[in-house]
């Protein structure tokens, strides 16, 4: 009796297993794996690529306004009225040509999450910008992102 039980048990855990891997596999061919997958992931890497070139530029931009203000600062008293217009200068150009390129990219990152809301929940759940916004709010996600650089 049971010995009878036991098959019974493993007959209904065998096609449980199987039906749900059954059911797993469209999900999981949706998610990368289509072409239209494998298209949206690329869009996702090209788009983290901008934003990271982005973030370059503007470290750039204030590493070249750090040492201008340090040669000001330096200079005689009589060249720094000069220095000091070329530095506010340089800071309204960079601010107002970020501000028109954070807008255009804040866009694009805006049409390009709702396309992963139209392709689906898992579409969304694996576009690395999610994964990167989600470690900026989660501490613990950034410390470990921070020692896999």
């Amino acid at each position: 009796m049971t010995n009878q039980k036991n098959k019974s048990l493993a007959i209904l855990s065998a096609t449980s297993l199987a039906l749900l891997l059954t059911m797993w596999s469209p999900v999981q061919s949706q998610s990368g794996t289509t072409p239209e997958g494998k298209e949206m992931m690329e869009s996702c890497q090209k788009m983290m690529e901008q934003k990271q070139q982005m973030m370059a530029t503007m470290k750039a931009q204030d590493a070249d306004l750090t040492s201008q203000v340090a040669r000001m600062n330096s200079a005689p008293a009589n060249e720094r009225l000069d220095l000091l217009a070329a530095v506010v200068t340089h800071m309204v150009e960079h601010q107002t040509s970020m501000t028109g390129k954070m807008e255009a990219q804040h866009q694009k990152m805006m049409t390009h999450m709702m396309q992963h809301m139209q392709s689906g929940q898992m579409s969304m759940a694996q576009c690395p910008m999610m994964k990167d916004m989600k470690a900026m709010d989660d501490p613990s996600e950034k410390a470990h992102s921070a020692h896999t650089k």
